[in-house]
């Protein structure tokens, strides 16, 4: 059992663990509830928990952080739309924002999947980069390339004088890839083909250029969290950070 973050990125390096193929069921449970479970091992998404004593309303994402933000209801949700989860809860939490980003996968019956956190994206230049694709990303470009991650931050690398926009990832590999600018280019084709507002972006490096990876040695990460006070239990390497606080303090790390 695992908690806290997504599979994806790990599923090829638990495949060559197991010695072959598994089927792995998702769960969605927090100290807050428990909201959801996978019933179909092959299927896509876990089965909301609508009559477990937690009454939930979903706030599309582009409302987080207003005054005053709009959440909706099951009756009004749409597939495929990130929305953050609101609950309250028949053990005293009223309308507490759990912190996690949803999409529905199904809305007969409700079925869901985690996409992200909501203060964990990239938004610098337009082009709404959120952990699953990210994820999915770093997923892909293993496959490809052999490599196998261990863990992975990144954040925006802002407009100057002599270039335009990028993305920074620091990567610690379990098992390096042959090529680390094949790599490179496989991971930027995978985001291009999740997420067509970066695919924008990314156009002619008008806005961003190719994304820059810098190799980890490994307990960089494991280091920074230490020295943080949050080793161990749920505490986990942020993903994505739309600003660069959390990849500049791991970097001093690595000197």
């Amino acid at each position: 059992m695992h908690g806290g973050v997504s599979f994806t990125p790990y599923r090829e390096q638990f495949n060559q663990l197991m010695g072959k193929k598994i089927q792995y069921l998702e769960l969605y449970n927090a100290s807050e509830g428990f909201f959801a479970a996978q019933d179909i091992p092959s299927g896509e998404g876990m089965l909301m928990f609508a009559d477990h004593g937690i009454f939930m309303e979903f706030m599309p994402i582009e409302e987080y952080g207003k005054a005053e933000p709009r959440t909706i209801g099951l009756l009004d949700v749409e597939i495929g739309q990130n929305y953050a989860l609101v609950i309250s809860t028949n053990g005293g939490l009223w309308r507490y924002l759990v912190g996690d980003t949803i999409q529905f996968t199904c809305l007969e019956p409700f079925r869901i999947k985690v996409s992200g956190r909501v203060r964990h994206f990239i938004n610098a230049f337009g082009e709404e980069v959120i952990v699953e694709n990210t994820d999915k990303a770093i997923a892909i470009a293993s496959a490809k390339t052999g490599a196998v991650v261990n863990d992975y931050t990144a954040a925006p690398v802002y407009f100057s004088d002599q270039s335009n926009g990028a993305h920074e990832w620091l990567i610690e590999f379990e098992k390096e890839p042959t090529d680390l600018q094949e790599f490179t280019t496989e991971l930027d084709k995978a985001l291009q083909s999740l997420n067509s507002d970066y695919e924008a972006k990314r156009y002619k490096n008008i806005a961003l250029r190719q994304p820059i990876i810098r190799k980890l040695s490994k307990g960089i990460f494991t280091s920074w969290l230490k020295n943080k006070g949050k080793l161990g239990g749920q505490h986990k390497v942020p993903r994505l950070s739309n600003d660069r606080i959390y990849i500049e303090e791991i970097l001093s790390f690595t000197t």
